[in-house]
């Protein structure tokens, strides 16, 4: 039925000739999943703007997503009746009236103890005509990956210290502050992606699969375990704020549906990545010839095909609940 009353809202702006998307603004924090370039501006070693990233993107153009192509975001903009995408907030084209449509946070290695993005909004939301923009804008979080496999799971440290359980009420909590912070800025509706299935992604299943070619139970069963208690918190903050519209956005289904089942939706390859184990670079060999047939493009990613997938889920399974009234 969501899904019905969104596609009548936008046949309504078609037929009244009006170019307005369902909201004014998108505004984007996260890691590498939403990044659409802002690490292009960063000293860091995870960028993705050389070949082949963006191969089938428009013009054919690296951008500094980590993808072919259009990430989950992209297309659900497309979808809302943007016509062109929230910038990276650190690019050249992040001024001015490009701003009106949002703005892009995310970056790639990022996570919740990673706080530089929020500080970014409060200038952002600085003038009376940007706060009007805030207050209604789509706000989309992807977060949460990088703070296990490039921190908890490789820190011998928080492993002594830390049970799973403790650390992930640690990242809760952060996650709690978050949303108050933006909630104080003026937000009204935000996306709280999950966390995806951990276990099932090329690196995973190369490095701790042992061999096996399959996913790793325990690390989505982890992701499992994490995401019921973001998903708690988001009923929790939406029970505090009866004014805020919060949906926890499920990428776990999608992702996990599309390795499990692949040919259910039109793909071959579920296990190995198009174009390397980790990340792609300009010098690497053996990229696919046809990224539409595989699930991952590098060992961490899905390809622009399996993000069509997971956007049309998301558009149906809670984005709906957030753009209409």
């Amino acid at each position: 039925m969501e899904v019905l009353l969104l596609l009548a809202a936008i046949l309504l702006l078609v037929a009244n000739g009006q170019a307005q998307p369902l909201v004014p603004a998108m505004v984007i924090f996260g890691d590498s999943m939403v990044d659409v370039g802002n690490n292009d501006y960063l000293d860091t070693i995870g960028k993705a703007d050389m070949p082949p990233y963006g191969r089938d993107f428009k013009d054919h153009v690296a951008t500094g997503r980590f993808c072919n192509g259009k990430l989950p975001i992209d297309i659900i903009a497309e979808r809302l009746g943007f016509t062109s995408y929230p910038p990276a907030y650190l690019s050249p084209q992040a001024s001015g009236q490009n701003l009106v449509i949002g703005a892009n946070f995310a970056s790639g290695g990022s996570g919740f103890y990673d706080d530089a993005p929020f500080k970014s909004l409060a200038v952002v939301a600085g003038s009376s005509k940007a706060q009007s923009i805030i207050s209604d804008a789509l706000y989309i979080l992807c977060t949460g990956s990088n703070d296990f496999h490039l921190n908890y799971y490789i820190n011998p440290l928080l492993l002594s210290t830390l049970t799973f359980d403790q650390y992930c009420d640690s990242l809760v909590a952060i996650f709690r502050n978050t949303i108050t912070e933006l909630y104080g800025a003026g937000a009204r509706r935000i996306g709280v992606m999950s966390l995806p299935p951990m276990g099932c992604y090329p690196m995973a299943i190369t490095v701790a699969g042992l061999g096996t070619g399959r996913c790793v139970p325990w690390l989505n069963t982890n992701a499992e375990r994490f995401n019921r208690k973001i998903g708690a918190a988001v009923d929790s903050m939406s029970g505090r704020y009866h004014d805020l519209k919060i949906s926890h956005l499920d990428i776990y289904t999608p992702i996990y549906g599309l390795v499990a089942f692949p040919r259910l939706h039109g793909f071959t390859e579920a296990r190995r990545a198009c174009c390397a184990l980790l990340l792609c670079n300009a010098h690497g060999v053996g990229t696919c010839p046809n990224a539409t047939t595989y699930v991952f493009w590098d060992g961490a990613h899905p390809t622009e095909a399996a993000n069509q997938v997971i956007a049309n889920y998301l558009l149906a399974h809670g984005i709906d609940d957030l753009v209409v009234s």
